[in-house]
């Protein structure tokens, strides 16, 4: 394993702390909803989509962005398979927010409408979509009425299981994003384990993979920062029987990553870096 990159770890602190208070400062493009989208996640701190800004009410508001840091090889993995089923696909963003992980889904090649439950609070930035690809609809998963090909999950309000609303529509595929944390209380952070398992016949699993956010992943290397907890987020990916074949090719075409996808490869380096001293007995 390389660390070459972590000899310019200063440099890299100095800049990710800029961001980093700019962001908590409102003076980062992200609060501005007048933006291009763009220009709204250019230099997005990673520290924010792993927690809220310091401000946020929990009572009036969710999360600041979003519940957790998408990454862009995956994101164009569930884009890959939305292309599958349908040529100018439709996808159904249920549990939509404020709309930013599904306008990444829908800048791969995908028409997006996001779900927006009228009785559901909003993210702390409430709007935060690109509207070259994704719009907003005010309803409920039981009131949709539009038509969809694909359902996307993401994060499935906590202690409840809108899997059979979802399956009433009978999209071609569906894509669920989830975690098995259980908070303090008992009760599951997303959904509940039934949701995302106990599905009609018809529809059968394709594709499955996790995440796994390691515990304090950044206050491990910068002590600043707030700890966290280990975090490990699923993805399934079911279809319909029509579409049970279907399969992504070995070799995906390249792409770009995420700006937020840079400080992540640091924080995970220098956590490996740790550990290896950590195992020679040079580091506590």
């Amino acid at each position: 394993m390389s660390f070459e990159k972590l000899r310019d770890m200063d440099t890299f602190t100095d800049a990710m702390f800029n961001r980093i208070v700019a962001f908590q400062e409102r003076k980062h493009p992200a609060w501005d909803q007048s933006l291009p989208f763009d220009e709204r996640i250019r230099d997005l701190p990673l520290h924010y989509l792993i927690f809220s800004n310091a401000d946020r009410d929990p009572a009036r508001y969710r999360q600041t962005v979003a519940p957790y840091y998408p990454l862009s090889d995956e994101i164009r993995r569930i884009a890959g398979y939305v292309r599958l089923v349908a040529d100018a696909a439709v996808v159904a963003d249920m549990h939509g927010g404020n709309g930013f992980i599904g306008s990444l889904i829908g800048r791969e090649g995908a028409k997006v409408i996001g779900v927006r439950d009228p009785s559901a609070k909003p993210n702390q930035i409430e709007d935060f979509y690109d509207p070259a690809c994704y719009a907003v609809r005010q309803t409920t998963i039981a009131g949709i009425d539009f038509a969809f090909d694909v359902a996307f999950s993401s994060w499935m309000p906590a202690g409840v299981n809108q899997t059979p609303d979802i399956v009433k529509h009978r999209p071609k595929l569906i894509v669920f994003v989830f975690t098995d944390h259980v908070d303090n209380d008992g009760k599951p952070q997303t959904g509940v384990p039934a949701a995302f398992t106990h599905l009609p016949e018809q529809y059968r699993m394709i594709e499955e993979w996790s995440i796994t956010r390691p515990r304090n992943i950044l206050h491990d290397i910068w002590p600043d920062l707030t700890p966290s907890l280990e975090e490990i987020r699923h993805t399934r990916i079911y279809a319909d029987a029509p579409y049970h074949a279907i399969c992504l090719p070995d070799e995906q075409s390249p792409g770009g990553s995420y700006d937020w996808e840079s400080e992540l490869e640091m924080a995970l380096l220098a956590l490996q870096a740790k550990h290896s001293l950590r195992a020679t007995g040079l580091a506590s």
